[in-house]
């Protein structure tokens, strides 16, 4: 069958709206029709990437029904609304193995394990998590990026608990995601740092109890003083050299003792590149530095992120705020790079 989709034919150029060619599933596959795409800032790290594979199709949460399945597959049924994400529903140890999808551009093996600016996509039985039908088919597709990123950094990563105090450095989709996780968690204080005014404002309305604009403080010291030394986590939702640098001084020390253990400093956005940390942090107040790479579990995490919007308590629709179709891709994308996107925006599909 074809499909409509955005494609990077080459490198520097605009993506182009043209036809697809998806085979049919392999045991293993599902065909998803997709209602809702979300539009992910690590996806211009792909565009702007002049070694990525090309024709490649990009995107990596989604919203949509099952039009197919492969014979293999049984945890979901054609009929079923689903989330297209890239993160295996079933726990694995390891680096993950990519799986092909075996869909072409013109007779050209088109690169995109998991893709989602289309308006169909085939992929691997395991990035695909069954929803209910009650869900909203537009707003739950950044539950397969943005929402389990941020959030599972605090509620999976961390494990943040009442009272711990927590700072995220950049407060874009994914950092406010990490703000309403830890309020939900009844985290305090919340500490919000930006560079830009209104993106701070927006992080207040998820749950951010205090602001730092970074270009007019050091948000370290501002941070330290807030807190009377530090943070228990400091979150990196940017992934820049400059904020990778400074979660960990931003986060309170410990000391000598088995358990007098000092802040963990966890980068979640893309990383900068060569980084410059002084070593004395880690030994002589006990920090940790670490990572988090979608650390959630989707079909349990999912249904909960669900049900906590269902509940009032994780407002997805306020995150969302700006739509685009598919067509608008490269608008779309001009507008996450300049910083026009306060939260999230989504493509939606007819």
């Amino acid at each position: 069958m074809k499909t409509k989709a955005a494609i990077q034919i080459s490198y520097g150029n605009p993506l182009i709206i043209d036809e697809l060619d998806i085979p049919d599933p392999r045991p293993d596959q599902v065909l998803v029709k997709l209602f809702s795409s979300g539009v992910c800032h690590s996806q211009l790290h792909q565009l702007e990437n002049p070694n990525a594979p090309r024709p490649t199709i990009l995107g990596h949460e989604g919203t949509g029904i099952v039009s197919r399945v492969g014979d293999n597959v049984s945890h979901v049924k054609e009929g079923d609304h689903v989330i297209v994400t890239w993160v295996r529903r079933s726990p694995v140890t390891g680096r993950t193995t990519n799986h092909p999808s075996g869909i072409t551009y013109r007779g050209e093996p088109a690169n995109g394990n998991v893709f989602t600016w289309s308006e169909d996509v085939l992929i691997n039985e395991q990035y695909v998590v069954p929803i209910s039908k009650d869900a909203p088919t537009d707003v739950s597709c950044i539950v397969g990026c943005a929402v389990l990123t941020g959030a599972g950094a605090v509620l999976n990563t961390a494990k943040v608990r009442p009272g711990e105090s927590v700072a995220v450095f950049g407060v874009g989709g994914v950092g406010l995601c990490a703000i309403r996780m830890a309020a939900i968690l009844e985290a305090y204080p919340i500490i919000a740092v930006d560079l830009k005014e209104d993106k701070l404002d927006f992080a207040r309305q998820f749950g951010a109890t205090h602001l730092v604009n970074a270009s007019d403080y050091d948000a370290v010291k501002a941070i330290q003083d807030i807190t009377r030394g530090g943070v228990d986590y400091a979150f990196d939702a940017i992934g820049l050299k400059v904020t990778n640098e400074q979660i960990l001084p931003a986060t309170r020390a410990g000391g000598a003792g088995a358990d007098n253990t000092g802040g963990m400093a966890v980068l979640i956005g893309l990383p900068g590149g060569d980084v410059t940390i002084d070593s004395r942090l880690f030994v002589s107040g006990q920090r940790q530095y670490r990572g988090s790479l979608g650390a959630t579990y989707p079909e349990k995490d999912f249904q909960m992120f669900l049900r906590l919007y269902k509940e009032g308590k994780f407002p997805l629709d306020d995150l969302i705020t700006k739509r685009y179709r598919l067509e608008d891709i490269n608008e779309a994308c001009d507008a996450l790079k300049s910083g026009q996107i306060l939260g999230r925006s989504i493509l939606e599909f007819p």
